[in-house]
This record gives C-alpha cells, structure tokens and sequence, in this order.
C-alpha cells in the first residue's frame, strides 16, 4: 500500500477487539469482528481521517509472540511486515481481563521497536471500569487510554494523541480511483492466497495447506506497466451445509460481497481435483453480478505428462461444467511456481476493457443491418450501461428474444465488438413502450 500518509497499525494478542477498533476508525465495516479468537489472520488495510489528517489502518492478526504452531507463526510474520511500516502503533489490551505472559511478551517486543507506541486499554464502557485502565501501566508504555471500541467512547481522545505531528490533509488531493479491482475466488485451499502472493511478488497473504486459513479478505494494489490493479484475496467459499463457525460464515458473505464490487474476477481451479460442483456454484455468484471473468486452473506444474493433451482435455471438462461461461478465457498456471502468472496482467486488462466498452447506437444498427431474424422485427438496439456491457433491444413486440435468437445476437455482438471476458445482458421492449 501507498506510504504517502502516515500508518497507523493496531497489535495486540487474540480477540481483544482489533477488528472493531479497525473498524471503528475507518468508520467502516472492513473485518470481520464476532467472539471466536483468532478470525483476523491476515493483515488488512484501510483509510481514515481524523480532524482533516488522513492516515492508513493496518489491523493485524492476534500475535502470541512465542507460539511456534504454524498460523501464529504466520501471523506474527505479517505483523512484523506491518510494524515496520508503522508511524506509530497502538497496541490493545483487554481491560476486563489481567495483564497476561502474551501481553507482556508484546510490549516487550514493541518497545524494542523504537517507534511510538500507544496503549489502549479497551471494553471499558463505564467511567467506573476507566480506573482499571491504571493497572495497565506495568507493561511500561507511558501513554495509555481507556477506550470502547464497541461503542466509541475515548476513540477521539485517543486518535488526538495518535495522530499529533502527522502531515496536514488539506492540501493533499482525494485519492484517485484504486484502478482494477480484482477478486480472487475459488474454493478452500485451491491456491488463492498463493496467486496472491505470486501477483504482488510477497508474502502478503498467509498461505498453509490447512484449509479455510484466509477468512479476511486481503488486499494488496499492485502498478504494473503503468495500470494499478487492486487484488482482493477472499475467503475460500464453502457450501451452506460446511459453514459451522460464524468466522467462516462472515468470510462467505464477505467473498460474495467483493465479488460484487470486483470490476475483474480470477475464479480459481485445482487442476489435480478437477472440475468439481462447488466450482460451479461459485462461479454462478460471479456470473450472476455481472463480472468479467478469467478462469485460472492452478497447480498445473503437478501434471505430468503430455501436458498438451491435458490441458485440452481439462479446456473441455470445464466448458461444459460451465455452460454458462463461455465467454471467459482459460488460463494455466502455477501459483507456487509462477509459471503463467505474469501474463494475466495483461488479460486482466484486456477483459476490463471489454466490460467497460462502450458502443455508440450508430455502430450498433450498422452491425443490426447485417443481421436476419425470423422471430420478430428488430427495429434499432442502443447500449444503457457497461460492467456488464447491457444493451436494449426494440423491436415489434414485448417479450424476451427466444433463448436462439438471444444467444445468436450476444454471439455476433461478441464476433463484432470483442466483448471477450465479460457477460452480456439484453433486454428487449416493445417499440414505443416505457419502461
């Protein structure tokens, strides 16, 4: 992320209610927050202002500093790429809770830091509870204020102390659009925070075989030849009936909902288990929103063999599990390995582009004058909006075009215009009729 405005990041060890200060600040709901500890695992970013000064949020996993299992491990790695960005930290306690061996393994780590740290002493919601803020002073951090990230009270004061000496926003111009957003999506464990990683050249996402590990979702903006991408890594998307937790449930509405606010979608696909239903229902909330899409088959490195032939016979598998997708290219690649990652840059672009195309009325009854249909008079076809590119169709009677002759325009409006990557919608009205 940019370090043009200052950094901000909170630490602190499980679910002592990062997440809710996160989104507190950014006066967004951007992480998921609920009472299972340890469902912020990846680091996630945002943007606030506080009095008219602008400054980055990065909340972080629940760090346990000498926890050697491999996820607390992972998040302390991630936290430390944060800390060292940071232009000052605030570092969050339970207040309802004694100070315990992870709290004071953290402070001790913080200070070894040399950069400014703030104590929070959070859930105290009651002017009796602030007093248990004192307490907190014997983990040796001289700035401490009691705070409620749940309901707001002491944020201002703390931000005040916070944000002191940071850069004025006044004169800083509004940030420009972030570029192409790009979500990555896909089933449990298929890859998709290693695309990521693979995508921004980092370790930006943790990645295990241990299924459901990303619940988050992560977001990393990337230049490449000039364009900014915005890659989302979003929670692996389970059927309704394997969704147990409420963390892996949220994260399943999170992925839906950033889908939707994707302009470009990477569905990704584990070539070593084939195409299997889930991929399909996945792929139907992409398609249904009206995203351009890219269909990438991972772990391709683990095929052996006659890799030509292969590839056909797996092009085919997924052409007709996915029907409904004829329009979105194949790619494959190895996320591990990077092979076949660089060139989706260009065809992450290239299928953008295609979304956003816009067509004038005038090229458009040029490309009609060519066309035949038998089933009714077509009088003049006009484009109303792009992402997905959706097109009226007059003619001489109300009622949806006949699956043929909707599929056999779409086709030629595709062999015409290009279109490669995106749905297209039609809707048809009776000449003269209003909406």
């Amino acid at each position: 992320m940019s370090n043009a405005v200052p950094t901000v990041v909170i630490v602190g060890r499980p679910n002592v209610g990062k997440s809710t200060l996160f989104n507190r600040i950014t006066g967004q709901r951007r992480a998921i927050v609920g009472d299972e500890p340890g469902i912020t695992r990846d680091r996630m970013h945002g943007f606030a202002e506080h009095h008219g000064l602008r400054f980055e949020v990065i909340d972080t996993g629940g760090i346990v500093v000498h926890d050697q299992e491999y996820i607390p491990a992972q998040i302390l790695r991630q936290a430390e790429v944060a800390l060292r960005q940071a232009c000052h930290i605030i570092f969050l306690v339970d207040g309802r809770a004694e100070i315990t061996g992870a709290d004071r393994d953290l402070a001790q780590m913080l200070k070894r830091l040399g950069k400014p740290v703030t104590l929070a002493v959070n859930k105290l919601d009651t002017a009796e509870r602030d007093n248990l803020a004192h307490e907190f002073h014997r983990l040796g951090i001289a700035d401490v204020f009691p705070v409620s990230s749940e309901h707001g009270i002491g944020i201002d004061a703390l931000l005040d102390h916070v944000t002191a000496g940071f850069p004025t926003a006044g004169q800083e111009a509004e940030p420009a659009e972030e570029g192409i957003k790009v979500a990555i999506i896909g089933r449990p464990n298929v890859g998709k925070s290693t695309l990521l990683n693979a995508l921004t050249g980092q370790e930006r996402a943790i990645v295990s075989p241990i299924p459901g590990t990303t619940r988050d979702a992560v977001d990393e903006k990337v230049t490449h030849d000039g364009t900014d991408y915005l890659f989302v890594d979003t929670a692996g998307i389970r059927r309704k009936s394997k969704t147990v937790l409420m963390a892996e449930k949220m994260s399943v509405v999170m992925a839906r909902r950033h889908i939707r606010m994707a302009h470009v979608v990477l569905l990704v696909l584990d070539s070593t288990e084939g195409v299997v239903g889930l991929d399909s229902t996945i792929a139907g909330y992409a398609h249904e929103g009206g995203r351009a899409l890219i269909i990438c088959v991972n772990k391709w490195d683990r095929m052996k063999g006659q890799a030509g032939q292969k590839k056909r016979e797996f092009e085919r598998a997924v052409r007709d599990q996915f029907k409904f997708l004829d329009y979105a290219p194949i790619v494959f690649l190895s996320a591990l390995t990077g092979a076949g990652v660089a060139p989706l840059y260009r065809l992450i672009r290239e299928v953008y582009e295609s979304a956003s195309r816009r067509i004038t009325t005038g090229e458009l009854n040029r490309f009609l004058e060519h066309l035949r249909f038998e089933e009714r008079k077509i009088f003049y076809i006009t484009q109303h909006s792009i992402r997905p590119p959706a097109f009226v169709v007059f003619t001489d009677r109300g009622g949806p075009l006949h699956f043929s002759h909707q599929r056999y325009l779409v086709n030629q409006l595709r062999r015409r215009f290009g279109f490669r990557g995106t749905p297209i919608s039609l809707e048809t009205r009776a000449k003269g009729a209003s909406r």
